[in-house]
């Protein structure tokens, strides 16, 4: 059974009486998850919030703030502009924070549908933990994430390999992420 498939089945699974629900999709980079995202709201129209919308702005990023696992994104914006409004039943806008321009960028809208689904690496962090209905972990073996990376932005793959990756790790680490989610998907 292909992971969209999987996904959709235990969301209809967990869904049940649930005006919103929230799911969070985290993994390792170059595992699948914007492709998944991707795949899922083409079949149903649901909402997808990209976690990168939600990285630190240059200002917040102490050396504190980034000795901290999963320290790098913005949870604090993350509950405030989308948590907190769902949970008040309200609509959701926000200012995504573009890394290539380093800034936030005008407000957009994401409807308020039945299922929105939050993906990208740091969305599962303890301080969100709370606020899905389900978290999903989605994994890659080393050799498929170096290929996809390289083959995705080779200029960058340096970057990855010495500074993202050992991040991502790093949180991983921290909070057992891939033992703790309800569901894991792996990409061969």
């Amino acid at each position: 059974m292909r992971a969209a498939d999987v996904l959709l089945d235990r969301i209809q699974e967990r869904r049940e009486g649930k005006d919103v629900f929230l799911v969070g999709i985290d993994g390792r980079c170059g595992s699948g998850k914007t492709t998944l995202c991707r795949e899922i709201r083409k079949r149903t129209g649901w909402s997808v919030i990209p976690m990168d919308d939600f990285f630190l702005r240059a200002s917040q990023r102490t050396s504190e703030r980034l000795s901290l696992p999963g320290g790098n994104v913005d949870h604090e914006r993350f509950r405030s502009e989308v948590l907190e409004p769902l949970k008040r039943g309200g609509d959701i806008f926000y200012r995504p924070y573009s890394c290539r321009e380093k800034r936030l960028l005008d407000p957009c809208f994401v409807p308020r549908t039945s299922v929105i689904l939050v993906e990208g690496s740091y969305c599962l962090h303890p301080d969100l933990w709370d606020g899905y209905g389900l978290r999903v972990f989605v994994d890659v073996l080393p050799e498929e994430q170096r290929r996809r990376l390289l083959l995705r932005n080779p200029e960058k793959f340096e970057d990855f390999s010495s500074l993202w990756i050992p991040l991502e790790e790093k949180y991983f680490s921290a909070f057992d992420l891939k033992n703790r989610c309800d569901l894991v998907l792996k990409v061969p």
